[in-house]
């Protein structure tokens, strides 16, 4: 059993910062993969970031330059620190942990940015 817990969404402006927080908890196992990933209001659940155990990330082109993916091992978290921010990156965003053959969500946490 695993559970994810993410922190540190919010209400931002245009141009603000955020980090969220993922911390899991529960059979981890040492090769795997953490990432976030984000759904708009009518869209679907896209890929922001994903981070593998060795530390290879992978980036959503919408993203890439502003947001930096990272993970304390010893701590069984990741994050995702989010920098000029923009409207359009409003939405629920989802930590993830996958590890063949499981595959866990997080709750979600709402990151809304104003214009």
């Amino acid at each position: 059993q695993m559970q994810l817990v993410e922190s540190g969404g919010g209400l931002v402006q245009v141009g603000g910062s955020l980090r969220l927080s993922c911390a899991a908890s529960g059979s981890i196992f040492r090769i795997n993969v953490m990432g976030w990933y984000r759904q708009a209001p009518g869209k679907q659940r896209e890929l922001v970031a994903k981070i593998t155990s060795g530390g290879s990330t992978n980036y959503a082109d919408s993203v890439k330059g502003r947001f930096t993916i990272s993970r304390d091992n010893a701590k069984n978290t990741v994050y995702l620190q989010m920098n000029s921010l923009k409207p359009e990156d409003t939405a629920v965003y989802y930590c993830n942990y996958y590890s063949v053959p499981y595959n866990y969500w997080g709750q979600g946490t709402q990151v809304t940015v104003s214009s």
